[in-house]
């Protein structure tokens, strides 16, 4: 009997479309010998849909048209099932039952643990990093700090909330101060370079910050790192085994990695699926449109510490399943500095392992073993126990009672 996997995708995000990308190229790749593919898309008003229509990017062009053909549906748990069940309509028709979740989602309200929390609370198996790693693999202020605590290489930085520029610009610029231009101005829990602006002086900060509150509560402000390289690594695995991809070198057009870059590429579109697998927008490449050099050049020194850093790092923040962590270089001065994790990365970071001879079929299915053995780990853990606490309260009253818990 083949085990039903639901692809979750979309969702309340800036990075909504990319999410649609890396997941089609997923159900494109994911062997159908071994598993039925359930897609489940969330749409950005964060309405649960599903129907084979959903596995072909045309469907996407008109999502009126969407939302009509496919079933509008829900997530939940009966009897040790996890079933979507139709939300229109007298009866709540069962349309597909689940064994296990794949979220391929990115950027906040998805990506961040919010997801995943709802998983974890009705008791789903899942792929891919838990509440907690979710969590701090998007917010790079508590990434930051936990890399702070490990001792992890980082350039220098500061962050604020947005209050506090608007109420006391003069006291931020005064943090910023600190900092030597020019310097990089974050939406903390964005991802794919969203929000994200470059700046050589005072009044450029304070454009790219106005641009990043549009984005997030609280903003990060670094120094750039000079004579840059940047690269990438990908982890698999979870707390107690990792591997490791190779490692890669991204050369994008601006003075960091843009949006554009990384998704808007100049090249034709070859059909539905064009390079690899990849879904494709017209006249993009998508999540290949970006300069990449496999494996990077580096020496053998700085390769060594990339990968000690990357599984420090991976650990550190408890991720699970595939993640890709960058890495910033200052080739004059030969220093690593580590930038972020993407705990579930664009295209799931797949061509960093093909060098290894490990294909994306082959990268899916271990992140499903992945999941499996996630969750009966969490299984064996016990999260409550026998109390007579509402005992005595039901005995004593609880109505009127003057009673504290204490």
């Amino acid at each position: 009997m083949k085990i039903k996997v639901g692809v979750i995708f979309g969702g309340e995000s800036a990075e909504h479309e990319i999410s649609i990308i890396s997941a089609l190229q997923a159900i494109n790749k994911i062997n159908e010998e071994k598993y039925d593919i359930v897609p489940i898309y969330i749409t950005k008003d964060r309405q649960w849909y599903t129907g084979e229509l959903l596995k072909d990017i045309d469907s996407y062009q008109d999502l009126d048209l969407l939302k009509k053909f496919a079933t509008n549906v829900s997530l939940v748990e009966k009897n040790g099932r996890f079933i979507l069940e139709k939300k229109k309509g007298l009866f709540k028709k069962e349309v597909a039952e689940i064994d296990i979740a794949f979220p391929i989602v990115h950027g906040t309200n998805v990506e961040d643990g919010v997801l995943q929390g709802y998983l974890q609370t009705i008791g789903m198996p899942y792929v891919g990093p838990n509440t907690y790693a979710g969590v701090v693999g998007q917010d790079k202020m508590y990434m930051k700090a936990i890399f702070e605590k490990e001792e992890l290489p980082m350039t220098k930085y500061v962050w604020f909330y947005d209050t506090e520029y608007k109420n006391n610009q003069e006291e931020v610029m005064k943090k910023i101060s600190k900092l030597s231009y020019p310097l990089i101005v974050k939406p903390a829990t964005t991802g794919s370079s969203i929000g994200i602006s470059f700046a050589e002086d005072e009044t450029k900060l304070k454009e790219a910050i106005d641009d990043a509150i549009n984005y997030d509560t609280k903003i990060i402000v670094e120094e750039v790192v000079k004579n840059l390289k940047e690269v990438n690594i990908s982890v698999l695995g979870n707390y107690e085994h990792q591997k490791l991809s190779v490692i890669e070198e991204v050369v994008g057009k601006n003075k960091f990695l843009t949006y554009e870059d990384k998704y808007i590429g100049g090249g034709k579109s070859k059909g539905k699926f064009g390079a690899k697998g990849v879904p494709c927008v017209k006249g993009s490449k998508g999540m290949l449109s970006a300069t990449r050099k496999i494996p990077a050049d580096l020496s053998d020194k700085l390769k060594k510490e990339v990968e000690d850093v990357a599984i420090k790092a991976f650990k550190a923040l408890g991720s699970a399943g595939c993640s890709r962590i960058d890495f910033l270089i200052d080739e004059k001065k030969n220093k690593v500095y580590i930038n972020e994790i993407n705990s579930i990365p664009g295209s799931l970071a797949f061509y960093l392992w093909e060098p290894l001879n490990k294909d994306y079929t082959d990268l899916l299915e271990d992140m499903i073993n992945i999941g499996v053995k996630e969750y009966k780990r969490r299984c064996s853990k016990t999260y409550t126990f026998d109390t007579n606490i509402l005992q005595g309260f039901a005995n004593n009253g609880l109505k009127g009672s003057k009673g504290k818990l204490k």
